[in-house]
């Protein structure tokens, strides 16, 4: 989409062409971004510019990185101050105060991967009662699986990110057909609360129950982000099950120890890995046969198009303001991993 910058007021001189010259940007494609480094919270807006911040879910993490890119692109196209920060680990927690942080800014727009969609509603309810227009990205806050229509969440302008029950469903499906579709299945996700990873378990079970009891579901570990206790739990459950056929791991983290713990029990290309995001050291997994399918999402659009829908909640223009814009998915195999699609669809490290 593009936005053209309303204004309700005369302004003068240079900054008067500065607007028009706004108006006429066009939207630059998410093809093979180079992420910018992180800046700090502290970052001064320039005097005039709208400000919107970006608050990831963990910081280091591929796929924000990638996100955070996408943003500061789009931001320095619009001509919109920009800062991005994110906790250390994907916990309310830490987020929390990081938020609150950002709220003392009193940035014109914060958008947001709520680390839990319970824990975040009232912190973010305290940024919109300062005045600041607030967007999800990634993940969701309450119950309505990112509905913002509802009258206790009407507040939030719009939720930015994939179908995440698609996604489950469709990286599941990809290695059940992998198996011959039967034998058994392992889940290994983060934690309870987190609502992207609980909409691809969804998905992912949505897959197994479609194949009337061919594919048995063993369990499901929580590994609190953590892929050395996604590793341990894996090799526990292989250690139980020699004849596990497939595992789907609900994240970079899950399956990344996943991924390792299948191949230290010397089964590479035996259990079948569905890895869900595509940083690049999936993609070596992938290239060695350690992973069998990497589920790309399309965090760079997802930045972009915070800032595009924060810049017209600035400029009054809401109508413009999708309340769901949904993001979708490349698949990536071995088949295609160098085709020009899945090539841009890797999330950079830095």
């Amino acid at each position: 989409m593009r936005y053209k910058l309303l204004r309700t007021s005369i302004w003068i001189g240079v900054l008067a062409l500065l607007v028009l010259a706004l108006g006429a940007c066009t939207t630059v494609a998410p093809a093979a971004p180079a992420p910018a480094a992180e800046a700090p919270v502290a970052e001064a807006p320039a005097a005039g510019a709208p400000t919107v911040a970006l608050i990831y879910g963990v910081r280091g993490d591929g796929f924000y990185v990638t996100m955070e890119a996408g943003a500061r692109a789009k931001a320095a196209e619009l001509g919109v101050d920009f800062f991005a920060d994110g906790p250390a680990q994907f916990q309310p927690s830490l987020q929390v105060p990081i938020l609150d942080a950002v709220i003392a800014q009193q940035p014109d727009a914060i958008c947001i991967a709520a680390t839990d969609r319970q824990a975040l509603i009232e912190p973010m309810r305290r940024a919109y009662d300062a005045g600041i227009h607030m967007f999800s990205v990634d993940t969701f806050i309450g119950d309505t699986a990112g509905d913002y229509t509802v009258p206790e969440l009407d507040w939030m302008l719009s939720y930015i990110g994939s179908d995440n029950v698609q996604g489950g469903e469709i990286g599941c499906s990809a290695i059940i057909e992998s198996m011959g579709g039967e034998g058994k299945f392992y889940i290994q996700t983060t934690q309870p609360g987190v609502s992207t990873v609980e909409q691809r378990v969804e998905g992912c079970e949505k897959a197994i129950d479609a194949t009337n009891g061919a594919i048995e579901l063993i369990g499901m570990d929580y590994n609190d982000d953590n892929a050395a206790k996604a590793a341990e739990q894996t090799a526990a459950v292989l250690a139980g099950n020699p004849d596990l056929g497939g595992i789907f791991g609900t994240n970079l983290f899950s399956a990344r120890g996943a991924a390792q713990a299948v191949a230290n029990a010397g089964l590479t290309g035996v259990v079948k890995v569905a890895n869900f995001d595509a940083p690049e050291d999936a993609i070596v997994a992938l290239q060695d046969n350690v992973v069998d399918i990497v589920i790309a999402q399309h965090p760079y659009e997802m930045g972009e198009k915070c800032i595009e829908f924060a810049l017209a909640a600035v400029n009054g223009d809401f109508d413009s303001i999708d309340r769901r814009w949904p993001t979708g998915y490349t698949i990536i195999t071995r088949e295609n991993v160098d085709t020009e699609e899945a090539q841009q669809s890797i999330y950079k490290s830095e």
